[in-house]
């Protein structure tokens, strides 16, 4: 598709509820972008990558500096200075003119904050000794409205927002806190429900102080809970939603499932691979949801660019 010289994803999405990996080419094939958007760091990256979609994400970071170091990730401020050196590789490539197109018309993924307060706030805590929740929340949202204000200032103008999914009914959170029943933890749901609510009209504010920019805040707490199984379980096929594929399904994440791991068989039918990251079927579905439900915004991005494609190429 001609869409695919303009129409840019930068994914900053960490390895939070979503899998990185599946989110980006799941999301890619769903717009009709290409099959795969590579990592930036990947050797193997050509001339057509650079000008077509690229991700910066970092699996484990946040915004919060804290969190990338816990986990030895590369942290949201260096992604930023990745995508610098990017531009100026873009620059070489099509010029002046045409990565100021290309930026202005690329889409902007970011999707961060699930692991400040699942992981650095709540379950490690270290840094409940500076903040409580309502201003560890407010730091959260503030970096999140920093750090699109230094993607504009380096040409970026169309953004797509992710809420932060209920983390209190994550297999591993439902392990640690919910008891012999294994219920979900309430009070970590409210703080996503916190954070939410705030980034919501603030990025309202930013449609209005940016010029030229569309930000876009896209909800996925609602939709998981319902694909979770948390309110209905059979609706989508799955069988199992409060543990993962992998080993016992209620501690195991990222690299303790490995080839030792006994898993199931049939993932399809289990809403988590592991206890923190669902499966490829639960992800199709978000996505495909995701899409429908704000299908007009990304119509707009797919017709704008397919224009100016035209007019620059043809």
């Amino acid at each position: 598709m001609v869409i695919m010289q303009l129409l840019r994803h930068i994914d900053t999405i960490v390895n939070e509820i979503l899998c990185v990996n599946d989110w980006i080419k799941i999301s890619a094939n769903e717009l009709g972008i290409k099959e795969l958007i590579p990592a930036y760091l990947d050797p193997n990256l050509t001339a057509h990558d650079l000008s077509t979609g690229v991700s910066f994400a970092s699996g484990g970071s946040g915004y919060d500096p804290q969190t990338s170091r816990l986990v030895s990730v590369i942290p949201m401020s260096d992604q930023l200075n990745k995508f610098k050196e990017y531009i100026g590789k873009l620059k070489g490539l099509v010029g002046e003119e045409g990565a100021t197109n290309i930026l202005s018309q690329a889409l902007f993924l970011l999707s961060a904050g699930t692991n400040d307060l699942a992981n650095t706030y709540f379950t490690i805590g270290i840094r409940k000794m500076q903040y409580d929740l309502y201003s560890y929340v407010d730091f959260i949202v503030g970096s999140n409205t920093i750090f699109l204000q230094e993607l504009y200032k380096l040409g970026a103008r169309r953004f797509v927002v992710f809420g932060i999914p209920p983390i209190g009914c994550l297999p591993l959170q439902i392990t640690a806190t919910g008891g012999s029943v294994r219920s979900c933890s309430v009070s970590y749901n409210q703080a996503t429900q916190m954070v939410n609510s705030k980034i919501s009209p603030r990025l309202d504010a930013l449609n209005q102080d940016l010029p030229q920019s569309r930000v876009v805040y896209i909800d996925i707490l609602n939709p998981l809970f319902d694909i979770m199984i948390i309110q209905h379980p059979l609706n989508y096929g799955f069988k199992v939603n409060d543990k993962g594929c992998c080993g016992t399904g209620n501690i195991e994440t990222v690299v303790l499932c490995n080839i030792y791991s006994w898993t199931f068989t049939d993932s399809s039918k289990y809403v988590f691979w592991d206890s923190y990251h669902p499966t490829e079927t639960a992800c199709k579905i978000l996505v495909h949801q995701i899409v429908q439900k704000y299908v007009s915004f990304f119509l707009y991005v797919i017709l704008k660019s397919n224009a100016i494609c035209t007019t620059k190429f043809v």
